[in-house]
């Protein structure tokens, strides 16, 4: 297959599946009928989704179709140094099991929709609550972006793509598609349509498993290959095992990124979106499953290498293997899959920042007073405006410029943790404390992202030898130790006090 002929089984099969998510998405604005009007209705699905549904959901908004796209790539230009995902995806659900059973406690109990909202309830203090809500917006848009970047591959592989404007229609069009089900059915149409997609993707993921290393020889001989075609590239950070050197930066990559995964507005949004606390509970003992299949997928790397396929970007590599491998109507069919696996999480973004932004940014600073429908109106509005901030990303900016702002995210997002995770376990630490520490982390981190290309680990030389770390957890151990000195600071003050609007309680409620 050709990438400047258009491929018309691989497009019909392709549209045929993309055309039926769609109805989905629409037909789901009557699924657990519920009054859209409403903010939490609209935008957490009524709080009704149960252990299945809600196992779906986020994994569906966890594993994205970058994901699917970004890890082979990484596997395949660097070998071993991909897999920092699977110990990142690993370490996650410990976290997720201690954190969001609480978190969800005590959003059901006070009716928050936003991780925001808890801050705001938590502290009392509205600047750090605005922090926290513009942090999560400002670590979404990129994110929301590299989905596009996963569906844009896809689509120029099937030979629409092409220059200028006109190249990117078919992006466009399948954007504004998910726009409009997003705005009718809010968060239930991704709860629906994660079905589809994860059957769809497990389907494709075990197809190749099975027969790509059947037509290479076997595994034996795809590791082989492929470190052959590492040890030909002649450089001793690329191989099928660790550099000395690479195992500092992989664990901290790993660490970091576990760390900020459940902070993100839609992660946090498919959390509060569940029945009861079991379910949450439940979903942090049953989500590993993802993990293999994510084990899987970066194989794909790996068996590019083994192939032999030249690339422009290694971005190409998945539909590039694809290509070689299966007939052109299972093409279709996986590229279907890539492209609807952009279509739930970058839904479910959209949601979560809208969310952030009418309750945190909007309502708390510009209309106090907004009713209830007000606040679903201003919602639906603002997922439209940040879905069409993230297709300018794609369209008017390099691609690689968007990755790297995602890259960002991380370090922003992970900012965030002091203020929900340490407020979770109801630590004393003064709000204005934390409003510094954050703000310490947020420059700090920034400026040694921007200082080195924006990249995601920075070279820390101590005693003469160089270690190369994560910048999340520089920027998260800066951010600490500003909140814990300046919390003793605030502590001389003889009007410390921290106003809670929750209390112990309120985070082991078992309400369904």
């Amino acid at each position: 297959m050709s990438g400047h002929e258009i491929h018309w089984l691989a497009l019909s099969v392709f549209i045929f599946f993309f055309a039926l998510v769609t109805i989905m998405g629409f037909v789901a604005s009557r699924w657990k009928s519920g009054d859209l009007s409403q903010l939490h209705e609209w935008g957490l699905g009524g709080r009704r989704f149960g252990t299945v549904i809600t196992w779906f959901l986020i994994g569906g908004d966890f594993y994205t179709a970058y994901t699917i796209i970004a890890v082979p790539a990484l596997v395949f230009a660097m070998g071993a140094y991909g897999f920092f995902a699977l110990p990142y995806t690993i370490v996650v659900y410990p976290i997720v099991f201690l954190l969001m059973p609480r978190l969800w406690s005590v959003c059901h109990k006070h009716n928050y929709v936003t991780t925001a909202d808890f801050v705001q309830g938590r502290y009392s203090h509205r600047w750090l609550a605005l922090a926290v809500a513009l942090t999560g917006i400002l670590a979404t848009m990129p994110y929301i972006a590299l989905q596009l970047v996963g569906m844009q591959v896809v689509i120029e592989q099937m030979g629409l793509g092409g220059e200028g404007i006109v190249g990117d229609l078919p992006l466009i069009i399948a954007f504004f598609i998910l726009a409009l089900y997003t705005y009718s059915s809010g968060l239930r149409a991704p709860a629906m349509i994660a079905f589809v997609k994860d059957i769809m993707i497990y389907i494709v993921v075990f197809a190749a498993i099975a027969l790509i290393p059947l037509k290479l020889g076997g595994y034996g001989h795809v590791f082989e290959l492929a470190g052959a075609a590492l040890a030909a590239k002649n450089d001793p950070a690329k191989g099928l095992i660790l550099s000395g050197k690479q195992i500092l930066p992989f664990a901290t990559l790993a660490l970091g990124s576990a760390m900020a995964a459940f902070m993100y507005p839609h992660t946090t949004t498919g959390v509060m979106s569940s029945a009861s606390r079991d379910v949450v509970r439940k979903n942090a003992i049953f989500l590993p499953a993802y993990t293999i299949l994510l084990g899987l997928i970066a194989m794909l790397g790996f068996m590019g290498l083994a192939v032999g396929i030249s690339v422009k970007s290694p971005n190409q590599i998945v539909p590039s293997l694809f290509e070689n491998i299966f007939p052109e109507w299972f093409v279709g069919f996986s590229f279907a899959a890539i492209a609807i696996g952009a279509l739930v999480p970058a839904s479910i973004m959209s949601i979560g920042a809208a969310n952030l932004f009418t309750r945190n940014v909007w309502k708390a600073f510009i209309n106090p007073n907004m009713s209830h429908e007000a606040e679903s109106r201003s919602a639906k509005l603002m997922s439209l405006i940040v879905k069409v901030g993230a297709l300018a990303f794609i369209i008017f900016l390099p691609t690689q410029f968007s990755i790297n702002l995602q890259l960002l995210g991380g370090v922003w997002i992970l900012q965030t943790f002091p203020a929900i995770a340490l407020g979770l376990y109801r630590t004393k630490l003064h709000p204005q404390a934390l409003l510094l520490g954050w703000a310490a982390g947020m420059g700090v981190g920034s400026w040694m992202a921007f200082s080195i290309g924006i990249k995601p680990v920075y070279p820390v030389v101590i005693g003469g030898d160089t270690y190369a770390i994560y910048i999340g957890l520089i920027a998260l151990a800066l951010n600490l130790i500003v909140s814990v000195a300046a919390n003793g600071l605030l502590k001389l003050r003889k009007d410390y006090a921290i106003m809670d609007q929750t209390n112990a309680t309120d985070y082991e409620a078992k309400d369904a």
